[in-house]
């Protein structure tokens, strides 16, 4: 989930574990102590980290939607002086990214979000909207003539694209992430076209 360099905290260590068994086996076929042994501590240990699992899929969740806005925000600032599409293609990348990095992520938000609390489900829509919507905008600068509904309708399909990534089979089954990255960039890039010459 993080792109940091240094190691990782023993609460990413959790999250990330959680994530992957949530995705594998279903949040409620994870009890905490399957976490823990995954991470070399007990499962009471974990309760010094989190108050138990309904908060490790909160932070999973509301995490991961609030990392993937603050990244489009910072690709905005750091790459708009260079124009629209360098901003465009900043932004495929950043989520090709998350899409290769974060299977277990993709998995878990589209089984599992309906079982967080109201205002964690809120959270997460409120960012993901906010998403959606800052490429909206970059995606119009670069085809003007495009209405916002198509440009929104085309956003939310190349997600789709993209997300689709846990269902191309197992890691390692894919022809290597140069390109694979390569192939949804183009992918990507090539439906925005679609819908910029029409």
């Amino acid at each position: 989930m993080a792109t940091r360099t240094d190691a990782p905290t023993r609460r990413e260590q959790i999250l990330k574990e959680a994530a992957r068994l949530f995705a594998e086996r279903g949040f409620h076929g994870v009890g905490v102590d399957e976490i823990g042994a995954a991470v070399g501590i007990s499962g009471p240990g974990l309760y010094r980290h989190f108050p138990g699992k309904d908060a490790m899929l909160a932070e999973l969740l509301v995490g991961i939607s609030d990392s993937l806005l603050t990244g489009a925000k910072r690709r905005l600032a750091e790459d708009g002086a260079a124009g629209s599409e360098a901003v465009l293609d900043s932004l495929i990348e950043g989520h090709i990214d998350f899409a290769l990095d974060d299977r277990p992520l993709i998995t878990l938000h589209d089984r599992e979000l309906d079982r967080l609390r109201d205002a964690d489900r809120k959270m997460v829509r409120q960012l993901q909207r906010q998403y959606v919507e800052l490429w909206v905008g970059v995606l119009r600068e670069v085809y003007p003539a495009v209405a916002e509904p198509a440009a929104r309708s085309a956003v939310h399909s190349v997600f789709g694209l993209l997300n689709s990534t846990p269902h191309l089979g197992r890691p390692g089954s894919l022809p290597g992430r140069a390109v694979t990255a390569s192939l949804l960039h183009r992918m990507a890039r090539g439906a925005f076209a679609a819908v910029g010459a029409v």
